[in-house]
This record gives C-alpha cells, sequence and structure tokens, in this order.
C-alpha cells in the first residue's frame, strides 16, 4: 500500500518547489479547497512524511565552504550515545549516521577552509569517545539532498 496518494504527491511536490507559496496559494494552484490542503499538510505532518518546514541554510554561505565526510572508529564497549552527545557539541558536525563496514559512524561536516577541518577532526578525535577518523573531503555536490524523486515515486 503506498503511504501517500496522488494528491498528497501533488501537494509535496508544489511546497518542494515553492516552499512560500501557503495553503491558500497552494489550493488555488491544485484546484482543491483550502481545507482540503490543510488537513493533507496536517495528516502528513502527523504521520512523519513532512519532517520539518524550517528553511534550507547552506554553510557555504554562512562561512563553511569545505565540506567533508569522517568516518569514525568509535571506543568500544560504551555505546553510541556518548559518542552522539559528544558529537552533537560540535558545531560543525551537520549530521552522524551508525554504519555497517570497516567504521562506525559516518558525519558530514563542514569548516572554514582546509585548516579548519583539522581543527574539527582534532574536537572528533577526543581519545574518549572516538579513536580513528578518515577523512574525505567534497570537491563538488553532484545532487543536493532530495526527496522528490521519492515522492514522485510515490
Amino acid at each position: 500500500m503506498s503511504v501517500i496518494d496522488a494528491l498528497d504527491r501533488r501537494i509535496l511536490s508544489l511546497f518542494t518547489a515553492e516552499p512560500g507559496v501557503g495553503v491558500l496559494g497552494a489550493s488555488r494552484r491544485l484546484g482543491v479547497a483550502r481545507g482540503t490542503v490543510q488537513a493533507r499538510i496536517d495528516r502528513l505532518e502527523e504521520r512523519g512524511v513532512i519532517a520539518s518546514w524550517a528553511p534550507r541554510v547552506e554553510p557555504a554561505a554562512l562561512g563553511y565552504p569545505v565540506t567533508a565526510f569522517i568516518t569514525l572508529e568509535i571506543r568500544q564497549g560504551r555505546g553510541h550515545s556518548p559518542v552522539a552527545e559528544h558529537l552533537a557539541a560540535i558545531p560543525e558536525v551537520l549530521e552522524a549516521h551508525t554504519t555497517t563496514g570497516a567504521g562506525d559512524l559516518i558525519v558530514r561536516v563542514v569548516a572554514r577552509d582546509n585548516a579548519d577541518l583539522q581543527r574539527v577532526i582534532d574536537r572528533l578525535v577526543d581519545g574518549t569517545h572516538v579513536t580513528r577518523a578518515n577523512t574525505a573531503i567534497s570537491l563538488a555536490e553532484r545532487i543536493r539532498f532530495r526527496t522528490d524523486a521519492l515522492v514522485a515515486q510515490g
């Protein structure tokens, strides 16, 4: 069974393309009642399909043009929660995921330049939580984070 129907897809696609369209604007553009659009949005939020209405902030525009993906090996026996708390205290850490394979976590970080990236890595590898880091610097973003293809697929 599909999680979303055709109208949900149209609503999500419109708000993805034009986040400021508003409920009234969306109802006019989609040719459905304002209450229908609002009810659908409420239901999509309740079910967790819509996770946020927050603006997308560009780190480079804030002075953080360097993006890196860092695979971390963590100190064993303490679990992931203390490591997650440690990483959450570092503002340059944008996201972290537990992974399978050689490392335990993969972290996306930003930095002002390569020297600043070294400072961020030094904060990550503190000896208490993280024992080793393997870094890959992003040279160019080829596909932005997206969900519109999933929405279109239904």
